[in-house]
């Protein structure tokens, strides 16, 4: 698992600006600890150490700093001053980073969703419909602690780190050396770390997304659970899921802990090391007092940002699995239906269907196979079949949302040239279009209603909007005879008013009043 991962900066706005950002408030920061330590020296050296043994300047960078800020007033000026001016770049680093973390998310979150819509319904009905939900929802709020807490620190620990570095290097050359040896060991054991924990927090994402397919699926399928007497049985297998996603938190929280704890003694060591070192060199007048305390103020702040990173890394680890997840489906190419040219007006329009086939997912039957049909304005032409024999993938293809593998979907205007879909803009083919599947979703508004109310309001959503074609996926299949006569009635009287009308269905009713019948079969792929 990659600690910045590169497309985020590269397709993702304001996490380029924010990575900009925090690290010119890194570079400040890094100033003002320099200070800080330069300053803490001057003030407790001469307390400390009235006539020093070895004469102390702190270095180049200690011209900085005036000898003048050894006088209490001035030094705790100087200190107060800078301590502010740390506190308002922690604040407005803070500030930027939950600003950002919001935005980034935000519009991540966006491209998924658009991105999945243009995907088409096979690709949505193959399961990756689901993930996507888990990704967008929950998956990416753990982003927000990665941009918060993990990704600021990380920044920081590649401007602080080495800046303090090379001022230890200019203060102490010993001491400069012990911290040069030590640092590396904390990336070592974040990497050891890392490989632990990608695979858990991979397992805690699949684990999540299982658990939102079952609970959405078994929501979904209720009503019919309940007719059959069936609503108790699932609950087992949705408890079994629910300690499978309490088990893997458990384990990232459980390593976590330990790692945490891992580095929190790796660095306290290695300070430990530089303090003992420096009282040895101070008995023996190798170092000045001056020199010393500023070496020890600055050695944990070296250490500080490369700890914090591995101590934050948990926190965003669940968040930069979602991200890798949400640009797999960025990464999936969608499948062009059209072409670039305009689409023709389908008001009055005839539709025609040539010789369409599509394989299934699988690759093992054509559904629909070589399927011919013409609707005409002002008729209603039903499509009948056995089921699984492709009736809604050729509403699909009809719609401009599928790319048959075989054959043309085609339109002819009143006095115009026959138009194939492939060759123009699919969407705006689309956009004239009123589609109502099978199991309308109609969002918040639809949540208390049955399936049979939720088809009749998609239906008459459908019949009272100004589109030219309509197009109907089993409208009366849930619905009472009173219900039916009625939608039935409607689905006629709107290709009365000049509209084309194409019904997928099994209703003798709807049978009957169409007014022209194909029929739809599949065959097996025929392998050579």
């Amino acid at each position: 698992m990659r600690p910045l991962d590169p497309r985020l900066i590269a397709r993702i706005g304001p996490a380029r600006r924010y990575v900009v950002v925090t690290a010119v408030l890194g570079l400040a920061t890094a100033v003002a600890i320099g200070l800080q330590a330069f300053v803490i020296a001057r003030l407790l050296g001469p307390v400390l150490a009235p006539a020093p043994l070895v004469a102390d300047g702190l270095g180049w960078l200690g011209a900085v700093v005036p000898v003048s800020a050894r006088e209490l007033g001035t030094g705790v000026a100087w200190l107060l001053a800078i301590v502010a001016a740390r506190v308002v770049l922690t604040w407005t680093q803070e500030r930027l980073a939950h600003r950002a973390g919001v935005a980034v998310v935000a519009e991540l979150r966006g491209k998924v969703v658009r991105h999945a819509a243009s995907l088409g319904p096979r690709w949505a009905a193959s399961g990756e419909g689901a993930q996507v939900t888990t990704t967008v929802t929950r998956g990416l709020d753990g982003l927000l602690p990665y941009f918060v807490r993990y990704l600021p620190q990380l920044l920081l620990a590649a401007t602080v780190t080495p800046l303090m570095l090379l001022v230890v290097l200019d203060l102490d050359w010993i001491s400069a050396a012990i911290i040069a040896a030590t640092v590396p060991l904390v990336p070592v054991f974040m990497v050891l770390i890392g490989l632990l924990t990608r695979e858990r927090s991979a397992r805690h994402l699949e684990a999540m997304a299982r658990l939102s397919a079952r609970t959405l699926d078994l929501i979904t399928g209720l009503p019919t659970l309940r007719a059959l007497g069936r609503h108790r049985g699932p609950a087992a297998r949705v408890r079994e899921l629910g300690d499978a996603q309490r088990r893997a938190t458990m384990g990232s929280l459980r390593v976590a802990f330990l790692s945490g704890m891992v580095l929190e003694l790796l660095t306290t060591l290695a300070v430990a090391l530089v303090a003992v070192t420096l009282g040895f060199r101070l008995v023996y007048g190798e170092v000045g007092v001056e020199t010393a305390l500023a070496v020890l103020v600055l050695a944990p702040e070296v250490y500080l940002p490369v700890r914090n990173v591995g101590t934050h890394f948990h926190a965003s680890a669940d968040g930069l699995a979602a991200a890798d997840a949400a640009f797999e489906v960025l990464e999936t190419e969608p499948v062009r239906v059209g072409g670039d040219a305009p689409a023709p007006d389908l008001a009055g329009a005839t539709l025609r269907v040539d010789g369409l086939s599509v394989a299934t997912p699988d690759g093992r039957r054509l559904a629909p196979a070589a399927l011919t049909l013409e609707a005409r304005p002002g008729q209603v032409t039903a499509l009948v079949g056995p089921n699984g024999d492709g009736k809604t993938t050729a509403l699909l293809a009809l719609l401009g949302l599928l790319r048959p593998d075989a054959g043309d979907v085609a339109a002819t205007p009143p006095g115009g040239d026959r138009v194939l879909l492939a060759d123009v803009d699919s969407e705006r083919w689309s956009r004239q279009c009123a589609w109502v599947p099978q199991r309308p979703d109609l969002g918040v508004e639809g949540r208390t209603m049955s399936l049979g109310q939720r088809e009749r309001a998609a239906l008459a959503r459908a019949l009272d909007s100004d589109r030219p074609v309509l197009v109907l996926d089993e409208p009366t299949a849930h619905l009472d005879h009173a219900s039916r006569a009625e939608v039935v009635a409607a689905i006629r009287a709107a290709a009365q008013s000049g509209r084309t009308v194409v019904v997928a269905t099994h209703e003798r009713d709807l049978i009957e009043a169409a007014h022209t019948v194909v029929e739809v079969l599949g065959e097996p792929v025929v392998r050579r």
